[in-house]
């Protein structure tokens, strides 16, 4: 998208002739297809559902409208006016020749994955607390492992959580009945963007403080898309920051971290433990050494995803929400801003 502020023209469509939303999702029961085709219909646009791009391929060619994870159709539907991703992240869109109509508005599902993703923070947590990993292996082995191992509490960390929009916030809300010890956030702009009740954060900081505040964190979580700026952002220089015994997670992008930096940390002791859910390759490949570094959880890209029925619906919702805007020619809640990169 070029232009943020007019939406009139986009929202136009093709006088006289049928408005057209191609949905491609394979998630999606039919339930929740029921309630884009209602609000769709009832909008004067008339709605297909295919399971992938190649099935969607011809009908996609007319539509005004795609609403999936469809880089393919996007780079080649010339006559599309809207793409809204069923993901938060939209990195794969932001490059040159992303799209075959430049002018074409983008959209991503930002608040659909904050449920999801803090309940798998919140496990990886206390996985990484409570030394879960270690018991289990142990107990497979039908080994009684004594004397117990020490642990932590969340009650007595100091939590930093660095990319502090909706899976951040929702994080911070999620581990308040814990009682940590205090919980940071560090975001651009270092403001709280929600209701002045609903702040979860001790303190809110820009990302210029982020060298400060790591030599204060017990367990630091990222939350950061793709852009320029958070590549990298954990280096080998960040993480010799952090306390000795310290956490790291990361549920944003994988080139956010210096894996290198980060095995070698977990191997002579500096960090006690990390969680990744993202990394720089996927899938990983089996002779990555991320695979044996020690005290660290591995898991596919499956915090987030379509696999619950509420993150499916409120997938659903809001672009319901923002089809309604596009309609009557407003402002889209959920637009890229493509040189911020979300």
């Amino acid at each position: 998208m070029n232009d943020n502020g007019n939406m009139n023209n986009a929202a136009a469509g093709r006088a006289g002739s049928e408005r057209k939303i191609v949905v491609v999702n394979n998630a999606f029961t039919e339930e929740i297809n029921g309630i884009i085709r209602r609000e769709a219909e009832r909008l004067g646009f008339s709605v297909s559902f295919f399971d992938s791009e190649e099935e969607a391929y011809e009908e996609a060619k007319t539509a005004e409208i795609i609403y999936g994870y469809t880089p393919k159709l996007a780079a080649s539907c010339v006559n599309l006016k809207w793409l809204c991703l069923h993901s938060a992240g939209a990195d794969a869109f932001l490059k040159p020749g992303a799209f075959a109509n430049e002018s074409c508005l983008l959209t991503n599902a930002s608040g659909a994955y904050g449920a999801t993703i803090a309940e798998y923070l919140v496990m990886v947590t206390l996985m990484l607390l409570r030394r879960l990993r270690p018991y289990e292996e142990t107990m497979a082995k039908r080994e009684w492992l004594r004397p117990p191992l020490p642990q932590k509490l969340i009650r007595d960390c100091r939590f930093t959580i660095l990319g502090a929009g909706d899976i951040g916030t929702r994080f911070a809300l999620s581990i308040r009945p814990f009682e940590p010890k205090n919980v940071t956030g560090i975001s651009r702009s270092g403001r709280f963007h929600g209701e002045d009740g609903d702040m979860p954060y001790d303190e809110l900081y820009p990302v210029s403080r982020l060298d400060e505040l790591l030599t204060q964190t017990d367990v630091l979580v990222m939350c950061l898309p793709a852009t320029k700026e958070s590549e990298g952002i954990l280096s080998a220089e960040k993480i010799a920051l952090m306390p000795r015994g310290s956490y790291v997670i990361n549920i944003g992008r994988g080139s956010a971290v210096d894996e290198n930096a980060l095995i070698k940390a977990l191997t002579d002791g500096h960090l006690a433990g990390a969680a990744l859910d993202v990394m720089k390759h996927e899938p990983l490949p089996s002779d990555d050494p991320l695979w044996d570094a020690p005290g660290l959880i591995l898991t596919p890209h499956v915090a987030g995803n379509l696999t619950c029925d509420y993150t499916c619906r409120r997938n659903a919702e809001l672009f319901c929400e923002d089809l309604a805007n596009y309609a009557a020619g407003l402002p889209l809640k959920n637009l890229v801003d493509r040189n911020a990169g979300y």
